[in-house]
């Protein structure tokens, strides 16, 4: 089965892995599941969650045996909140192929969602065994053992991801933000800074290089980077959120609480 990963959850740092579908069907029914599951990918592409759900239902009422729609469904479940029943969804899958890593993929994010860190860590490593060389894999798992308080080896794990895969943004910007964490804070800088420069309009970047600059002193550009992030993504104004749903590291949250409450 060919997989196509389709990033829902950038704001968060995880990815999650969508599959594409070549579904069996009778003459007389192949233009309707094929229509269906255009309808599905086009809905889920533009952030329509709740309509694609229904969609992806309707192929499941047809095809209860297809692994991928199962998959497919959870994640825009996850989209809408929905975790328990998304992580059903991703249960079923793996029953169905046990051996398809997208799915462990997405049930990982799905518990990190509600802070099963080691249940989330033993999903990417069963996608890391059955697809050794998976940045998204390495880069999620470094976000859950952040959530375990582990940053170092989170460290490890997003150095991982971006050495499989140099052009990996997401990646890149999870180890410059735990570079900052570790308390290597020059290097952080320069891996923020690039990444703000090719990728101007990526907000939690920009976001983290106001934070970092704060603490570094660079209170000018600080200002300046912070005018381009709330432009961006205005949540990043809101300390709650930045902690326990982004989950940036402590010392990340305490420079942007700091250049906030000057």
């Amino acid at each position: 089965m060919h997989t196509m990963r389709w990033l829902f959850a950038i704001a968060l740092g995880l990815w999650l892995g969508f599959t594409s579908i070549s579904l069996p069907a009778t003459a007389a029914t192949q233009t309707t599941v094929g229509d269906l599951r255009k309808q599905a990918f086009e809905l889920t592409s533009k952030g329509k969650f709740d309509l694609a759900e229904v969609v992806w239902t309707q192929l499941l009422d047809a095809l209860p045996d297809e692994p991928a729609l199962w998959s497919n469904r959870g994640n825009v479940r996850v989209s809408q909140n929905k975790i328990e029943a998304a992580i059903s969804d991703y249960d079923q899958a793996i029953a169905l192929a046990p051996l398809q890593p997208d799915s462990y993929l997405n049930r990982g994010a799905a518990y990190e969602a509600v802070g099963k860190w080691q249940a989330a860590i033993d999903d990417y490593n069963r996608v890391l065994k059955l697809s050794p060389d998976d940045p998204a894999a390495y880069n999620n798992r470094g976000n859950a053992k952040g959530g375990q308080g582990d940053w170092n080896a989170a460290l490890k794990d997003y150095e991982q991801s971006i050495t499989i895969q140099p052009s990996f943004s997401l990646g890149y910007a999870n180890y410059g933000i735990a570079l900052f964490e570790v308390g290597d804070h020059g290097k952080s800088l320069q891996v923020l800074k690039s990444l703000a420069r090719k990728y101007p309009n990526y907000a939690d970047v920009r976001a983290a290089l106001t934070a970092v600059l704060w603490e570094t002193g660079n209170r000018g550009e600080a200002e300046s980077q912070w005018a381009a992030a709330r432009g961006l993504d205005r949540r990043y104004t809101d300390l709650d959120w930045v902690q326990h749903v982004r989950r940036w590291p402590p010392s990340l949250v305490a420079g942007l609480d700091h250049f906030l409450n000057l």
